[in-house]
């Protein structure tokens, strides 16, 4: 399985969108600062996540997350959850 995945910033509320082959694992490297996107802003939540049984579908729906159309999707799917 692939997955696409939502880590919201405990220090700064930010969203942090990626996709990994190993959900637990990907989350742990988050954690524990082996990411350089992410080391300054941890420590994270795991927010929501969809899982993909093909890399490229989880690597298109990752691209389309990234984009305004997608953060408006997510804003309208999940107020809640990204406000909390």
């Amino acid at each position: 399985m692939y997955y696409v995945y939502f880590l919201k910033s405990i220090k700064d509320g930010k969203l942090y969108i990626g996709s990994t082959p190993d959900l637990k694992k990907r989350f742990r490297q988050h954690q524990q600062g082996q990411s350089k996107a992410t080391k300054s802003r941890r420590p994270f939540k795991l927010i929501y996540y969809e899982a993909y049984s093909h890399k490229d579908d989880a690597k298109a729906r990752e691209k389309f997350y990234k984009t305004g159309w997608g953060k408006n999707h997510m804003n309208k799917h999940l107020p809640k959850t990204l406000l909390s």
